[in-house]
């Protein structure tokens, strides 16, 4: 269960969050959302004004890691805010070649990641999909 003190803080930052015609605001609650209704992840958030605002999943099962997405509100304009979604390489597949492979680019493991900066249900839906295999992969 995530502390209240971190759904605080997620809710002050989306309040704070003017949507744009980009609706990157709605794809991050969309996003988020869905995350919390997995059994046993817990939520952590990572705060840096003018770099990014960080979600961060973790599984009860974990051991070796303390997440197993990361989801960044890239914020160097935050007038055109836009989301990266990175996952360990070794958690998820990217069937559709979605993603982008950073070498030791996720807390020095090999991740991939997935930046989006106009909304797209579809791409919602394949990152949801994501969520799902390294979620059963971290559990």
């Amino acid at each position: 269960m995530t502390h209240p003190t971190i759904l605080n803080a997620v809710n002050a930052f989306t309040e704070s969050w003017t949507e744009t015609e980009t609706r990157m605001k709605e794809a991050f609650l969309n996003l988020k959302d869905y995350l919390e209704t997995k059994e046993g992840v817990t939520l952590d958030f990572n705060s840096r004004p003018g770099v990014s605002y960080s979600l961060r999943a973790c599984h009860a099962a974990q051991t070796e890691r303390d997440l197993f997405v990361m989801m960044d509100v890239i914020d160097d304009d935050p007038a055109e805010r836009w989301l990266s979604v990175c996952f360990y390489g070794d958690m998820i597949t990217d069937p559709e070649e979605e993603g982008d492979l950073i070498p030791e680019g996720l807390k020095g493991s090999d991740g991939y990641c997935f930046d989006m900066d106009d909304y797209d249900e579809e791409k919602v839906a394949y990152l949801k999909a994501r969520f799902d295999e390294a979620c059963t992969n971290a559990s």
